[in-house]
């Protein structure tokens, strides 16, 4: 399947960002109208003893809004980082290993290091850019989630919005000898398989591949596989369950990447691409929402899709006359959600876009969601808690938010804010919740 081309981050100017790092933001609002906040950076290495004042670490995690870019929490274990020019690295809400970084990247980290890796490095799951901080290394950082490109971004890294399989040779005269890639091995096979082709088909010959991930999610399986695409490889570093391996690539193929996976529901044609959140059946959660709504008349309504996914509900919406919005943090989700609107004759506007942050002024008469409660490895429930602020935000008066959850998630609470919380339905461990923002009905 031939991809888009990735677009390049907009970027902040530089004084925007020396701003930020001064804790004064020049201006700019997020689309929430929420200041970012962004800890002062250190020049040198913190105290051993414990946090600096007034650092973000000092911040207590509540006092943290979502929308915040703040230093990441290091461990102890983390001497050499913490000595590095230009850590820790930035993150906040939504990227991985929030409020700290993701172990398999860490680990990376300190393999490449040891290693002195230098010069050139393309990162195809940079999260908040820990390996900039490799001494003498010029991060090329290319992401898919909106949070993390934030980060990049925040921190002058100028990263590449990118999702699996895109062509990245344009954007550096010359191809990076050294490439790294975290393994989302939560995200099924066929993407590991794919981050591994994509890496693959930017590692010029003789160009290595430092390749982490969590034994548990398949890493020996998916060194295997790269070995024999690269034709040489070894773990060359463990801590825990989490792995690094690193790979010389020999003359030969690029392996394919998958195909998108299709199936029906409720009308539905669905076009999953790899990794995307149930891109080869219909979840259960999914499946009672549009169940439950079967009758709804959506003629002439604004209907936002928030965390759309591969686009079955956006994609529902529209089929009863609404006018669809689908957003997503994921840009490969994006991608899977405009092939499932083109494969259902029905039109939409899909966006790219940290929960509603670049939604701009659009208000809805209804939000429709099954919001994530991971992100990576955990659970967390930032996201979807910010899924439902979004809506007090977005929704018109008389609006209404309908959402499925898991029985143990705890929304009731946080959609109170919006009004009195209805349960439309709660059968096989799920809960369709419902709630109206004061004011008028739509009409």
């Amino acid at each position: 399947m031939k991809r888009p081309r990735p677009a390049r981050f907009a970027p902040q100017s530089a004084e925007a960002r020396r701003s930020e790092r001064r804790g004064r933001p020049e201006g700019e609002r997020t689309g929430q109208g929420k200041r970012l906040r962004v800890g002062r950076r250190p020049r040198g290495g913190a105290d051993e003893s414990g946090p600096r004042p007034g650092s973000p670490a000092e911040v207590p995690h509540s006092e943290v809004g979502y929308f915040d870019v703040i230093e990441a929490h290091l461990p102890p274990v983390a001497e050499a980082l913490r000595s590095a020019p230009g850590a820790p690295p930035l993150t906040k809400s939504g990227v991985r290993g929030y409020p700290g970084v993701d172990p398999a990247q860490l680990l990376l980290f300190q393999t490449m290091l040891r290693r002195k890796a230098r010069g050139p490095i393309l990162d195809l799951s940079p999260a908040g850019g820990l390996l900039a901080a490799l001494p003498g290394a010029e991060l090329r950082p290319a992401e898919g989630s909106a949070p993390a490109l934030r980060a990049l971004d925040v921190a002058g890294l100028n990263p590449v919005a990118a999702a699996l399989g895109d062509d990245l040779s344009g954007y550096w005269e010359d191809p990076a000898r050294t490439v790294a890639c975290v393994l989302a091995g939560d995200r099924g096979t066929a993407y590991a398989l794919g981050q591994i082709s994509w890496a693959h088909a930017h590692t010029p010959p003789g160009g290595k591949l430092y390749l982490a991930g969590d034994k548990a999610k398949g890493f020996d399986r998916y060194v295997r596989a790269a070995s024999k695409a690269y034709g040489a490889g070894e773990t060359i570093a463990r801590d825990g369950g989490m792995r690094v391996a690193v790979l010389t690539r020999r003359p030969g193929p690029t392996p394919a990447l998958a195909d998108a996976e299709h199936y029906e529901l409720g009308g539905v044609k669905v076009v999953g691409l790899p990794g995307v959140f149930s891109a080869g059946r219909a979840d259960k959660a999914t499946s009672l929402l549009l169940e439950t709504l079967e009758g709804l008349d959506l003629r002439g309504k604004a209907v936002l899709d928030l965390g759309c996914g591969t686009g079955l509900i956006g994609a529902w919406a529209a089929q009863r006359g609404a006018a669809v919005t689908l957003a997503d943090a994921d840009l490969q989700s994006v991608r899977s959600a405009q092939l499932t609107l083109e494969a259902n004759g029905v039109s939409g506007e899909v966006v790219h876009s940290d929960v509603d942050g670049t939604l701009g002024e659009r208000r809805f008469d209804m939000i429709l969601s099954n919001p994530p409660f991971h992100v990576g490895r955990g659970v967390v429930l930032d996201v979807a808690r910010e899924f439902i602020a979004a809506a007090a935000r977005r929704l018109r008066p008389g609006g209404q938010l309908i959402l499925v959850a898991n029985d143990f998630l705890p929304y009731e609470a946080e959609m109170s804010v919006v009004g009195a919380t209805e349960v439309l339905a709660h059968e096989q461990g799920f809960k369709v919740l419902a709630v109206r923002r004061a004011g008028s009905r739509p009409s």
